[in-house]
């Protein structure tokens, strides 16, 4: 019967005498230079929390288990729950050391990094052109911004030299203007999961100064939620996934578009209001200048039938006849003053409400016009208002497009 120690141990050395049966078991030998070790590893489940590497002689590896007792044959031998290989721990040494240089000089500090622009037009994305990573990141910016200009910077992602080719690559795309290149408002570097030898490369010291260089805001998108690397630590931004990466950088056009129809409501509404408010203003002109005429007319008459008895109390036939006279011409011209003034008044009011017509923002449209502005809705007045590689929207009397200005 097989007697287990209770703590576990860690036994570092070589591989040897590696050999897999058909249950799944694994059996072989570790040694080092003065000693050897019989150990298993059970394929039944929970036996081992996480073999991250194929076994094979040869391999230096760490092996974390209990340590038991084979009575059929009476030897010790280690029960491995857990591999790794020997240099991992020596990675993860390196891993700190390197934060904690970069953490010192600031490289890593929330007020270096840059906000990524809400409406980025042109994306650079930093990576393998053979991955599943770029796959899905450029399936959801096509769903998401098909306006987006997607610019594909292709670099080894694993393997030696490869930080040195990532390296390359984001100086190019930050070189955007002698390349010929239209500048992107973002560059992604993204990498899908993996191990972290394979990461290893988004640890190096070169990348992360590369991205704090960097004068386009960086996002950071390597392997999965629960890998952390240098190079989220030096971004201006870390994407837990590639994909995660491209859903924050890339707007929802459907949701600019619900924005946009707002936005033409509220216009609409407030065009409606001012030239209602406009037409009421007018009403209330011509009725203060109707009262107003009509309390001048009152006034006259109150004064000619003044007149008029004292000129019966007084019964002088010539002036009765002469006032009757010039009471005629005043009324003549009062009436005639009273039309003219009228008609003033009423062309003016006709005028008014014919310019207001014809400044409606509907009218300019109808008569073949645009209204363009910017996608936050701001209204352009000049060229010098829009920036080469900016989207503009454009308003017709039936409808808008969208555009970019070159």
């Amino acid at each position: 019967m097989e007697q287990c120690f209770a703590n576990e141990i860690v036994v570092e050395g070589e591989v040897s005498n590696y050999r897999k049966q058909a249950s799944g078991h694994q059996y072989f030998t570790l040694k080092d230079a003065q000693s050897q070790l019989t150990c298993v590893m059970f394929a039944r489940p929970g036996a081992w929390r996480r073999q991250s590497v194929a076994l094979e002689d040869g391999m230096q590896i760490r092996a974390r288990g209990r340590l038991t007792v084979y009575e059929t044959r009476g030897q010790y031998q280690l029960s491995v729950q857990q591999v790794e290989p020997a240099g991992a721990g020596m990675l993860q040494a390196k891993f700190e050391a390197l934060k904690r240089k970069l953490q010192a000089e600031g490289l890593f500090e929330p007020a270096r990094k840059r906000v990524l622009p809400s409406f980025p037009a042109v994306v650079a994305i930093v990576t393998s052109p053979s991955t599943a990573a770029l796959r899905d990141m450029l399936n959801i910016f096509t769903r998401r911004a098909p306006w987006l200009r997607l610019i594909i910077v292709p670099a080894r992602v694993q393997g030696d030299g490869s930080a040195e080719e990532i390296v390359a690559a984001i100086q190019l795309a930050n070189d955007w203007e002698r390349r010929a290149l239209p500048r992107p408002d973002v560059i992604v570097v993204a990498r899908g999961g993996g191990s972290a030898e394979d990461l290893w490369e988004f640890n190096e010291e070169i990348l992360a100064r590369a991205i704090v260089a960097s004068t386009i805001p960086i996002v950071s998108a390597v392997g999965h939620e629960i890998d952390f690397t240098i190079c989220d630590f030096a971004a201006d931004l870390r994407a837990p996934t590639p994909s995660a990466a491209a859903e924050l950088i890339a707007p929802d056009g459907s949701d600019l578009l619900r924005r946009i129809d707002l936005l033409g409501v509220r216009i609409r509404r407030e065009v409606r209001n001012q030239v209602d408010g406009q037409a009421q203003q007018l009403d209330m002109a011509s009725e203060a200048l109707l009262r107003g005429i009509r309390d001048r007319l009152g006034r006259y008459k109150a004064w000619i039938a003044e007149q008029g008895a004292w000129l019966k109390a007084h019964r002088p036939d010539q002036i009765i006849k002469l006032r009757r006279q010039m009471i005629a011409g005043f009324e003549q011209r009062i009436a005639t003053s009273f039309r003219t003034a009228y008609e003033r008044r009423r062309q003016k009011l006709q005028r008014v409400t014919d310019h207001l017509r014809l400044l409606s923002p509907d009218a300019t449209l109808k008569r073949g016009y645009s209204i363009t502005t910017h996608v936050d809705g701001r209204l352009i007045q000049s060229r010098g208002e829009v920036k080469t590689g900016e989207k503009v929207v454009t308003q017709l009397s039936d409808g808008s497009f969208s555009s970019v200005a070159d």
